[in-house]
């Protein structure tokens, strides 16, 4: 075995959806307004009894029983999240605990939204080394619990949710190179911080980062996966909303790939988006096993990780 691949994806999503519309009630906002400045129609919101590792152990969950795989046979977690609320016990011991997953290497991945794919990237290296014969990935964040709900320019973005995905060892490389990178003097643009910990963002500087920085970022991804942005069957984009998703769709060139735009129904979930979105695509079968995705998380530290990985 000189490879990984994913073999299975799960989602979880809690079930009290947020409308545009209760959000005009809350602060001065309207759906025309939200709609037309992020794309965003509604999110889902966790309940005080509902922590970020519960959101995860449920998508994990999920992805385990597609993969038609046990508990004891994951000896790797990793959860990508930012929003963790306790320093100890970890999240993915957390949901290890959960999942009745047995000695497992558990750790936690806080690259805020570009999380998910950071973490695959670690999964897909120890299963290539040796280090792991089957890994769990999940990105889960409560993003809600550290949103203040009198800003209208944050609390329109963000949503709750969690994404998983099995990854295991293959002889093919299921699981292109990694490309990944920061840019650390502008980290103060996505922030996370205070007490209370609160969401924060310099919305224009993220936007001019994105939408002209990351497009020959996410060509260089496919590159080092010996694909062009054409032979892509799927692109995943953190989820940060429209008005980055499509122009930056655009630019990377993925002319015949699906591009997911879940933002519009789940918001923005952080480091949950990528999974979440790539599993809903999954699940409606708008990609079929074996397709070329691209799968790039940016945003938090102005951090970025994208690679090609196949369908399953």
């Amino acid at each position: 075995m000189n490879g990984s691949r994913i073999a299975a994806v799960g989602h979880y999503q809690p079930a009290r959806v947020l409308t545009n519309e209760d959000l005009a009630g809350m602060v001065d906002t309207s759906d025309e307004w939200i709609t037309s400045r992020v794309g965003i129609r509604t999110r889902h919101i966790a309940g005080p009894d509902e922590p970020v590792d519960e959101l995860a152990g449920h998508a994990a969950a999920k992805a385990l029983a597609a993969a038609g795989l046990a508990p004891g046979d994951i000896d790797l977690v990793l959860v990508a999240t930012s929003t963790a609320v306790d320093r100890s016990p970890n999240m993915a011991a957390r949901v290890a605990a959960r999942l009745g997953i047995p000695s497992p290497a558990a750790m936690d991945v806080n690259v805020v939204c570009a999380g998910f794919t950071h973490a695959l990237a670690t999964a897909d290296h120890a299963v290539r080394a040796g280090a792991s014969g089957r890994a769990l990935v999940i990105g889960a964040d409560k993003m809600s619990e550290v949103t203040d709900w009198s800003d209208r320019t944050t609390c329109v973005l963000v949503g709750d949710g969690a994404g998983a995905a099995v990854v295991e060892a293959t002889d093919d490389a299921g699981i292109g190179p990694v490309l990944w990178g920061s840019v650390p003097e502008m980290g103060h643009a996505v922030r996370i911080e205070g007490t209370p910990p609160r969401f924060a963002q310099e919305g224009q500087s993220v936007y001019r980062w994105a939408t002209t920085q990351l497009p020959p970022i996410a060509r260089k991804a496919c590159e080092r996966a010996g694909l062009a942005p054409e032979d892509l069957a799927a692109v995943v984009l953190h989820q940060a909303n429209l008005r980055i998703i499509e122009p930056l769709a655009e630019k990377l060139g993925a002319v015949n790939a699906v591009v997911a735009r879940d933002v519009s129904e789940s918001g923005n979930t952080s480091a949950a988006s990528i999974p979440l979105a790539f599993s809903k695509l999954v699940e409606q079968g708008a990609i079929s096993t074996g397709d070329p995705v691209l799968l790039f998380g940016f945003g938090g530290n102005l951090s970025y990780a994208g690679q090609v990985v196949r369908c399953p």
